[in-house]
C-alpha cells in the first residue's frame, strides 16, 4: 500500500519581493523556475492509478532551481557554511559551487565558514570563522576532505541559535548526513520559536547513498569508482594463486548500495554481504560451504563485505557508540577474514586469503568528474532555494531533477537496498551465490 499522506509543503520565511539579480544576466532570464514546477514522486502508472482512486493529490516535489523574486537582499545577507560527520568525496565542491553562486551570481559579500561543524557554534571551543571568497575557494576541487573541517557529536541548540543571531547569519547552509539532517531540524524549529528570519538549507551527505527520499548522494559515484579498482586488485590476487581468495570490506553501515552497485560493475565477486540480507556462515548451505565449493570449482573467489553485515555475529558483545550517538560497528571484514582462514586449516585445504579494506581512503579522496558536476548543481541550487527564503529542506535528486525535500520527510528515516528488487536480483545472477542460508 502506498502511503498517500505525504506531505511535501516547502516552509517559506516570508513572501518573495525582491527581483533577482541574475535576471540582469540575458542568458539566465528564462530559466526560473516558478513553485508550482513539481516532480512526481512515484511515476508508476499503477501507483498513480492508486492515488486517483484515493482522489488524494499525487505527492510532488517542488523543482529545485532559481526564482525571479527572492526574499533576501543580497547586499545585506550574510551566509554560513558548515560541514558535519564524516569525511565524504566532494565536499569542497559543494562549499566550492555555494560560494561561486552567491558572490558571482547573487553578489553577496558576507559569506562565512564554520570551523568544524558544529563546534565552529560553540564558544568554548574557540574555533576561528573564515571569510570566503571566490579566491579561497578556486583551486579547492582537487583536495579530499573539507577545507572547513568537521566534527561529530551533538551540541546544544540553544548556543547554536544564540551564534546565529550574534552573527546575523540570514541563510545556513549544513552540509552533513542523518544526524547533522536530525540537528538541522532541531535547529530550524528553535529558530521558528525565537521568531527569527533564518533559513536552514540542508544538502544531503553519505558516501552509503541511504539517506530516504534522495535517489542519490554526492560521493557514492566516488566510492563505488574507487572499490571498483579494489575488486579488480583482490580478483588479480586471487586468480594469481591456487585456491586464492580476496576479501574486500566496503562501508555501508545499514545499506548495502556501495557494495552491490560495485560488484555489478566490475563483475568478477562470487559473494557479496550486505546488511540488508541475513545469512548463515556455518551450515551445509552456509557461506563457508558455499565458498568451499567455489574453490573446489573454480580454484579462486572473491568477496565484498559491508561494513554493517553479519552484525548478528556479534550479538552479546559489549557495545560502544561514537561522539554522533551510532552504534560502534564490529568488524565483520576482520571476523570473516579469520573464520575463512580457520575453517580451510582445520580442513587441511591450502588457502591465500588477501585482505582489503579501502574505507577511509575513499572517504578523504577528491569527488571523481560525475560527482564533481553533482555537487555543483546541489551547491547552486542551495543557494538558489536559500535566497528565495525557503527552509527546513534538503537539496535532493529525484526522478532525474533536482527538488526541494522538507527535511522531516528525510531525517531519522533510512533508505535500504530491497531483498527483491531489481537490484540486489541482478547482484544474484551476477554472483551466482545463492541465499547462503540454511532453510
Amino acid at each position: 500500500m502506498i502511503d498517500t499522506s505525504i506531505d511535501t509543503t516547502v516552509l517559506t520565511l516570508g513572501e518573495a519581493k525582491i527581483t533577482s539579480p541574475i535576471q540582469t544576466r540575458e542568458i539566465d532570464k528564462h530559466h526560473f523556475i516558478s513553485d508550482d514546477d513539481k516532480v512526481l514522486i512515484y511515476i508508476k502508472s499503477k501507483i498513480i492509478k492508486e492515488f486517483n482512486e484515493e482522489k488524494v493529490p499525487i505527492p510532488a516535489f517542488e523543482l529545485a532551481g532559481p526564482r525571479s523574486k527572492i526574499y533576501f537582499d543580497p547586499s545585506k545577507v550574510r551566509c554560513a557554511i558548515a560541514t558535519c560527520g564524516g569525511l565524504c568525496p566532494g565536499l569542497n565542491d559543494i562549499i566550492r559551487s555555494i560560494v561561486l553562486e552567491l558572490y558571482h551570481g547573487y553578489g553577496v559579500r558576507n559569506i562565512y565558514g564554520i570551523k568544524y561543524g558544529l563546534q565552529g557554534f560553540i564558544p568554548k571551543y574557540g574555533h576561528d570563522v573564515v571569510d570566503m571568497t571566490p579566491d579561497m575557494v578556486v583551486n579547492i576541487l582537487d583536495m579530499g576532505g573539507t577545507i572547513l573541517g568537521s566534527s561529530r557529536g551533538p551540541q546544544e541548540i540553544e548556543e547554536i541559535i544564540d551564534s546565529l543571531e550574534r552573527m546575523n547569519i540570514g541563510i545556513l547552509f549544513m552540509i552533513g548526513g542523518d544526524g547533522t539532517l536530525m540537528a538541522a531540524t532541531k535547529i530550524a524549529g528553535a529558530i521558528d520559536e525565537r521568531g527569527l528570519k533564518t533559513s536552514i538549507i540542508g544538502i544531503p551527505k553519505t558516501i552509503d547513498n541511504d539517506i530516504y527520499f534522495i535517489a542519490k548522494s554526492f560521493g557514492f559515484d566516488t566510492a563505488v569508482e574507487v572499490a571498483t579498482s579494489a575488486i579488480k586488485g583482490a580478483h588479480n590476487e586471487a586468480e594469481g594463486y591456487p585456491n586464492g581468495i580476496g576479501l574486500i570490506k566496503l562501508m555501508g553501515r545499514h545499506s548495502g548500495y556501495i557494495a552491490s552497485t560495485a560488484v555489478l560493475a566490475q563483475q568478477d565477486v562470487n559473494f557479496v554481504l550486505i546488511p540488508e540480507i541475513d545469512f548463515d556462515i556455518e551450515g551445509p548451505e552456509g557461506f563457508l560451504a558455499e565458498l568451499e565449493k567455489r574453490l573446489r570449482d573454480r580454484k579462486h573467489s572473491v568477496i565484498v563485505v559491508a561494513e554493517g553485515a553479519g552484525q548478528k555475529y556479534f550479538e552479546g558483545k559489549d557495545d560502544e557508540w561514537d561522539a554522533s550517538g551510532n552504534l560502534k560497528l564490529k568488524d565483520i571484514g576482520v571476523y570473516l577474514k579469520e573464520r575463512i582462514a580457520d575453517h580451510f586449516n582445520k580442513k587441511n585445504i591450502e588457502i591465500s586469503l588477501k585482505y582489503i579494506d579501502p574505507s577511509y581512503m575513499i572517504r578523504s579522496l577528491p569527488a571523481n568528474a560525475n560527482d564533481s558536476v553533482f555537487c555543483g548543481f546541489l551547491g547552486r541550487d542551495a543557494v538558489h532555494a536559500g535566497m528565495a527564503g525557503k527552509t527546513k529542506i534538503l537539496i535532493g535528486h529525484w526522478n532525474n531533477h533536482f527538488v526541494h525535500v522538507p527535511m522531516e520527510l528525510s531525517a531519522g528515516k533510512r533508505k535500504n537496498v530491497t531483498p527483491d528488487g531489481k537490484l540486489w536480483r541482478t547482484v544474484l545472477e551476477s554472483t551466482g551465490q545463492g541465499h547462503l542460508k540454511n532453510d
